[in-house]
């Protein structure tokens, strides 16, 4: 059997489509140096695994059949033989006893990305984040052998984080892949987010999901607080904040002329003012 040094070596999932982007272009911090070095290989192999299948379902030009035979690679290398991305990550799961769940899981809703562009509603959408965030966070928990129980808590800001990624990025999603999450029923006239600048309506829906999604994160306030990991309780509560100040921009901010993501300065200055007390409390 080939290790994983040579299986991420060789040819990729996603290679005729992917994107270039890695952990460092994400909104959110991905196995930064907060999290124990024994832990972060496995991550970022599931990382890697997501970024090939991302990369896939949202490449602007492939076909549904292209996109939907290159996922099922993906999956096959979850079971046996398939993408190296997803037989490093099977062997990173077997090594660790970690239920393989999580990544068919994440995989389901790429499928669903391919195959589905529009969203009915608010729980429309927040069952596609079951799929499509809520299995990240679960992960990240069993690979630290935190308590399930804390899955609520992990649940509801993983949708977060989703909704927030989706709201940024709401006018690129429907330009480049016909693609909207906003729920249908809040009014959304579709064709305003091909324009340069919401109208007041349009602004009007993104802050009320922003205040929606702002609730998720009430949520979750306590979960730093549950975490047996202090480390890891560190990332989280860098996440949690970043998330916060993202809502609030939306709440403000126009996302298809204004900026809404943090600068680096931004994101390393609220980075620290959250992981700073998470470490000391926990320590003391």
């Amino acid at each position: 059997m080939r290790d994983a040094a040579e299986l991420a070596s060789g040819p990729l999932a996603s290679d005729p489509l992917v994107s270039g982007k890695g952990h460092r272009d994400e909104n959110f911090p991905v196995a930064s140096l907060l999290i124990k070095a024994e832990y972060r290989p496995p991550i970022m192999a599931f990382y890697r695994f997501a970024r090939a299948a991302d990369d896939i379902a949202d490449h602007p030009s492939a076909t549904t059949e292209e996109k939907l035979a290159l996922l099922a690679r993906m999956r096959g290398g979850l079971d046996g033989d398939g993408a190296a991305e997803a037989v490093v990550l099977r062997q990173a799961m077997a090594a660790r006893g970690i239920d393989p769940v999580h990544a068919h899981d994440l995989l389901d809703a790429f499928v669903r990305d391919v195959t589905v562009a529009r969203y009915a509603d608010w729980a429309d959408l927040i069952g596609y984040c079951r799929y499509s965030a809520m299995p990240v966070g679960r992960f990240v928990l069993d690979v630290h052998g935190e308590d399930r129980r804390l899955w609520p808590a992990n649940d509801a800001l993983c949708a977060a984080l989703q909704i927030v990624n989706h709201l940024q990025d709401c006018g690129k999603d429907y330009r480049t892949l016909d693609r909207v999450y906003i729920p249908l029923d809040t009014g959304l006239d579709v064709a305003e987010l091909g324009g340069d600048r919401a109208s007041e309506g349009l602004h009007a829906i993104i802050a009320g999901l922003a205040r929606r999604t702002r609730d998720l994160l009430d949520q979750s306030a306590a979960f730093v607080a549950l975490i047996r990991d202090r480390r890891l309780a560190a990332e989280v509560a860098v996440i949690h904040r970043l998330a916060r100040s993202l809502t609030y921009r939306l709440e403000r901010r126009d996302p298809l002329s204004e900026r809404v993501h943090h600068g680096r300065i931004e994101t390393l200055f609220l980075a620290t003012g959250a992981a700073l007390p998470a470490l000391f409390r926990r320590a003391a």
